[in-house]
């Protein structure tokens, strides 16, 4: 992914409302868990396609490949 890419999606990471953010540490964590999972590509999920940085940047979602919150 660019480096282009990597701004974009930090710029719509800081468009998240505060109330719908995850904390730092739970954002944190779950970029460990993805870093460590087959599914990830170039900072993509290849079971959702989701840019695993965005998708772990919102307090309630869920992992497409465990089907779960992280």
């Amino acid at each position: 992914m660019s480096e282009a890419s990597y701004q974009n999606i930090a710029e719509l990471i800081s468009l998240i409302p505060t109330d719908k953010k995850a904390e730092d540490g739970l954002y944190k964590n779950r970029l460990d868990i993805c870093k460590g999972c087959d599914c990830l590509t170039n900072g993509m999920c290849s079971k959702c396609g989701c840019f695993v940085e965005l998708r772990a940047a919102y307090s309630h979602t869920r992992c497409p490949h465990e089907n779960k919150l992280w």
